[in-house]
């Protein structure tokens, strides 16, 4: 059984992997839905499915707007949980701007942090301040996973 923690250990040893769209490959390059993807494989086994080709303006497309694609895929393969509810070892999804859909992925690393990787910049351990925490729209647990 992986644990919380297992899921945060895993998350950390992508620290330093720099950003790279589209990618997930721990030293070489990731962006934040790769970072999840990594860890899940890291975790619990081969990816369930893998993501469509995206550019990295997907979600401001014509439409995008009301269709919540990361929330959706995320649904298909983990357990919807209360955004007040998340944990270490949890992935949140944000809203990077007000009606738009979550288009940001990190894993909770403790209440008030999380491991992230953003656009120009290498995973990194951040503080979850109140920016972050006006923006969460989703938490999601990892499937099977316990404390």
């Amino acid at each position: 059984m992986t644990t919380r923690a297992d899921i945060v250990a895993a998350a950390r040893g992508w620290i330093g992997t720099p950003y790279r769209h589209q990618a997930s490959l721990k030293g070489a390059g990731t962006d934040c839905l790769g970072l999840v993807r990594g860890v899940w494989r890291e975790t619990i086994g081969a990816e369930p499915e893998a993501p469509p080709p995206y550019t990295p303006d997907w979600a401001e497309a014509p439409g995008s707007a009301t269709e919540e694609t990361m929330a959706d895929a995320a649904r298909r393969h983990m357990t919807e949980i209360a955004v007040a509810d998340a944990q270490a070892g949890e992935v949140m999804l944000f809203r990077m701007r007000p009606g738009g859909p979550a288009k940001h992925a990190a894993i909770l690393s403790a209440p008030e942090r999380m491991i992230h990787a953003w656009s120009g910049r290498a995973v990194v351990e951040t503080s979850m301040g109140r920016w972050w925490r006006a923006r969460a729209a989703f938490a999601f647990r990892f499937p099977g996973t316990d404390d």
